[in-house]
């Protein structure tokens, strides 16, 4: 499968959440997570703030028509995952690992000093997944106040903590 990875173009912030709810189907298989394959899925107004800022991507087949992407937020030197999907009937065929190591070596020449995410632990295409990729599990006092924020979110959210980490990509 051929693809190509880009910045997103404004006019296609709207094709994005359709991109998030089907990868949330992946969720489906784990009973207690099964309800975020029926949740909500960030907003095309956020998309469109982030491809104004620059800090979206996307997955394009050869017709030029997205399905994966991935969006970040700057912060303090850091870049910080906020989202990374590909739709269902893509997924397994390395480009969720493709836009993730772009994305790294966007932040690399941006002159970032990390990449950060927040993610579930125990799921196969998470935790596991981005520590294959070089990421790092943060524990205890290594989880600044800003990852510290957005877990205790997730868990206001309905995110069990036990089952979710905040990861860190170093350059």
């Amino acid at each position: 499968m051929s693809f190509t990875i880009r910045p997103t173009r404004p006019e296609e912030a709207a094709l994005l959440p359709a991109i998030e709810r089907s990868a949330g189907e992946a969720f489906r298989v784990y009973p207690d997570l099964a309800w975020l394959a029926d949740g909500d899925d960030l907003p095309a107004e956020h998309h469109a703030l982030r491809i104004a800022e620059g800090l979206s991507w996307v997955a394009v087949d050869a017709a030029d028509a997205p399905f994966g992407f991935l969006i970040a937020e700057r912060f303090e030197g850091a870049l910080h995952i906020e989202e990374l999907d590909v739709r269902q009937d893509r997924q397994g065929r390395g480009v969720g690992r493709a836009l993730l190591r772009h994305v790294i070596a966007w932040a690399r020449a941006e002159g970032l000093h990390a990449v950060t995410l927040t993610t579930f632990r125990d799921v196969a295409w998470n935790a596991p997944f981005y520590a294959r990729e070089g990421f790092e599990l943060l524990e205890g006092e290594a989880i600044d106040a800003r990852l510290q924020a957005l877990l205790v979110a997730e868990a206001d959210r309905g995110l069990k903590p036990e089952g979710r980490c905040a990861m860190r990509f170093g350059f």
